[in-house]
């Protein structure tokens, strides 16, 4: 019996009068109360209860010991109905990482009705395409676009992003049209995406058929981040690939032109990112459950 059971069992005996009563009443064998007694007053080093045939009686340092069991049971049984109840209705604050676009346009506009059926939660959003340390850093959840590495993260696919090569107006007019991937050798630049996390720059991608090819072409910038990327792209510095969301306005009004559609970059996975639990906070649960219904209906 561990010791927050001796002190039920010793609060049930004060409250009693009685080994026998407090025996019956937590259905427990009467050589397993004495024991259990005996053991707790070796550990305290004082006699707590003190018996005659008729009635047990606590001594003085039982009745102080009875009044801190009475506190300190009552604090516990407080804690463990507050984690009961956030099991039926979630609460609390939750820390999680967005890409910017997506927490703008699909996210965040659909966290009325996140409010409406959490109103016990609150969330602590950040937004960006950086690196984030989820434990070193406290965050609950991410969400992420493009090919994960192994990171020891739980992950739970959302969906996937259409992509597009694009250029410029501007730079279509300096460089040309491409008609294939072999006319990209031939004079064409890129905006060179660095990943944020390895640094490495990754080549253009396109789905020949079912096959992935990778084209790395020139380029007089390198970039990290994603309003970079296209900033540097609308001002004509050379070929980027973007999911096509981000480029619908810009497609409409001519200002970028999409290039080899027969040979679309492969699709990005969406995905969230959480920290493997034993037993995942129902709070986190709930949100992650609710940002893959979201995602999925944009998707």
């Amino acid at each position: 019996m561990d010791r927050l059971d001796a002190m039920r069992l010793f609060t049930r005996i004060v409250e009693l009068a009685s080994f026998t009563a407090a025996a019956d009443d937590l259905n427990l064998p009467r050589a397993t109360v004495t024991h259990t007694i005996k053991r707790l007053e070796a550990h305290l080093g004082t006699q707590l209860l003190q018996r005659t045939t008729r009635r047990v009686r606590t001594s003085r340092d039982g009745e102080a010991y009875y009044r801190h069991c009475v506190r300190l049971l009552a604090d516990v049984d407080a804690v463990e109905a507050d984690f009961r109840q956030a099991a039926v209705q979630p609460r609390g604050r939750l820390r999680v990482d967005l890409p910017t676009q997506l927490a703008k346009l699909w996210v965040i506009p659909a966290l009325p009705a996140f409010f409406a059926r959490y109103p016990m939660l609150e969330l602590d959003i950040g937004t960006g395409d950086h690196f984030v340390d989820l434990l070193r850093e406290g965050v609950d959840c991410v969400l992420r676009a493009g090919n994960l590495s192994d990171s020891g993260l739980v992950g739970r696919r959302v969906g996937a992003l259409e992509q597009a090569t694009v250029a410029s107006a501007e730079y279509v007019r300096r460089h040309g049209m491409p008609r294939n991937l072999a006319d990209l050798q031939d004079g064409h630049y890129a905006v060179n995406w660095a990943s944020p996390t390895t640094h490495r720059v990754e080549p253009l991608e396109f789905m020949v058929g079912r096959k992935r090819r990778e084209v790395s072409l020139p380029g007089r910038i390198t970039v990290s981040g994603v309003e970079a990327y296209r900033g540097c792209c609308e001002a004509g510095l050379g070929i980027a690939q973007f999911p096509r969301y981000h480029l619908a306005g810009a497609l409409a009004n001519g200002q970028l032109k999409e290039l080899l559609p027969a040979t679309p970059p492969p699709s990005l996975p969406i995905t969230v990112l959480y920290p493997p639990h034993r037993q995942m906070p129902a709070r986190l649960r709930v949100f992650v459950d609710w940002l893959v219904e979201v995602m999925g209906k944009q998707l």
